[in-house]
């Protein structure tokens, strides 16, 4: 089998004991779990150590393979200069994942990125597995903005680069837990963190990957974790087989959490290839959707699915309610795909002579030149959500004091610069955290003299 084994391991620069400096005696469980894959990895003997991490470069859009003969690093960032690490890079393999991930409609490569430097979410795993073992090569992929599937994607093209190359495989999930675990934390409290970690240990003790694929995105935003892409790609290399998995340690005493795992492939078996299973159970939920569809998230859809199968600009169709054509304001449409974000564009005051226009024009703004993301393709259509939010008026308010995120929007503005933020968004829960976001897309910094506007809106799904 293309992969020998996989393990998740977190990333404490101060478990290094030159940089925790008798700190990392307080998390000595992880330690030894660290210690145990290093033992493990021993045994098996690798040719190749592929390490997903999510302190990589990191595009919205690409997956980095970083390049190169040689990679170092060392953790003068954490005041321990002297603690060098370096590993040869396996270039073949790199170049080979690539092709596999562009001809899968997965982009990756070595475009950008900072060099053979080596982060610190590979170099803190790298560091125990070289106490046992150095006669390998390494390669290394970064988390990227895209979708879940997309992640698991370029996992089951890591096990088929080996498998082509015939590399003895061990795959590293580099990834803390929930960042949010205590209120005396470094990242604050917040209820979806201890619930993450309760999730996220259960299906490595488990090997439910479906459960790290099916997680609802905006539930680990709000968790704050840094892990789950990377447990994701990992899934992907395992893809198919059945799994001997150990949970070896959780502990989060410093409010993030920090848990050890390991997976031995052993069987094949169709019932644990996730991917095909996630997408059909994706397609079902997407027809519900749409089932329940309101006329103006129909319209919406309507309008991208015209342009982007056609080419063309979609005309006004015929039947639509007297609210849609007798009213005007100002609306955004959003995408949704696979539970994230995928365009949203708007309008703050009417732009056309009436919503089913806005809409039209909105829809096709939102798919196809949100510079936040690639315009979508035709292969993406049958995987989106709609929704439309129809603006109501504004009214000045005089301070945050005014606002709650779950019922107001929130317009601020400086001159001929604007920004508005709608209410009821995924990991937006206080008045600040809405100005600041507001604040930033308006290029507006924080300590200018803005004007506060609020206002609600009407959700279509």
């Amino acid at each position: 089998m293309p992969i020998a084994a996989a393990f998740i391991a977190p990333h404490p620069p101060f478990i290094i004991p030159e940089v925790g400096k008798g700190q990392e005696k307080t998390i000595n469980a992880t330690t030894e779990a660290c210690l145990e894959i290093s033992r493990r990895v021993r045994a098996i003997k690798p040719d190749l150590v592929v390490f997903a991490s999510p302190h990589g470069a990191m595009y919205s859009d690409y997956f980095h393979i970083p390049s190169g003969t040689v990679a170092k690093g060392d953790f003068r960032s954490y005041g321990a200069g002297k603690v060098k690490l370096s590993a040869e890079h396996d270039g073949e393999f790199a170049e080979t994942l690539a092709s596999l991930a562009l001809a899968e409609g997965v982009a990756a490569g070595p475009l950008g990125g900072r060099g053979a430097s080596l982060d610190h979410g590979v170099m803190i795993p790298l560091y125990f597995i070289q106490k046992s073992l150095t006669d390998f090569k390494i390669a290394r992929v970064s988390q990227s903005g895209l979708s879940f599937p997309d992640h698991y994607r370029l996992g089951q093209c890591v096990a088929e680069a080996s498998r082509i190359l015939g590399r003895k495989t061990v795959v590293v999930a580099s990834g803390d837990l929930s960042h949010k675990l205590k209120a005396d934390g470094p990242y604050g409290f917040a209820p979806e963190g201890p619930e993450f970690d309760r999730f996220a240990t259960s299906a490595m003790a488990k090997g439910d990957f479906m459960a790290f694929l099916s997680c609802p995105p905006p539930f680990a935003e709000k968790a704050a974790e840094c892990g789950l892409r990377s447990f994701i790609l990992m899934a992907g290399a395992l893809d198919g087989f059945e799994t001997e998995s150990e949970l070896l340690s959780y502990e989060g005493p410093f409010g993030v959490g920090y848990a050890v795992a390991s997976f031995i492939p052993t069987e094949q078996s169709p019932s644990r290839r996730f991917l095909a299973a996630f997408l059909e159970s994706e397609k079902s939920r997407v027809a519900a959707a749409r089932a329940a569809e309101s006329p103006y998230a129909a319209l919406a859809r309507h309008a991208l699915e015209t342009r982007v199968a056609t080419g063309t600009k979609p005309a006004r169709p015929t039947g639509l309610p007297a609210e849609l054509l007798e009213n005007k304001a100002g609306v955004f449409v959003s995408l949704k795909k696979h539970g994230e974000l995928r365009g949203c564009i708007g309008t703050i005051s009417p732009a056309t002579g009436c919503l089913a226009d806005e809409i039209l024009r909105n829809a096709q703004e939102a798919g196809l030149h949100d510079p936040r993301f690639e315009p979508v393709g035709a292969e993406e259509l049958d995987s989106l959500v709609y929704s439309v939010d129809v603006l109501g008026a504004s009214e000045p308010v005089p301070s945050a004091d005014s606002l709650d995120p779950r019922v107001y929007g929130v317009i601020v503005s400086k001159g001929s610069r604007r920004g508005l933020l709608l209410p009821n968004l995924d990991g937006v829960d206080t008045a600040e955290e809405q100005i600041a976001i507001a604040l930033r897309k308006a290029g507006i910094r924080p300590d200018e003299d803005y004007a506060l506007e609020r206002f609600k809106v009407e959700r279509h799904k």
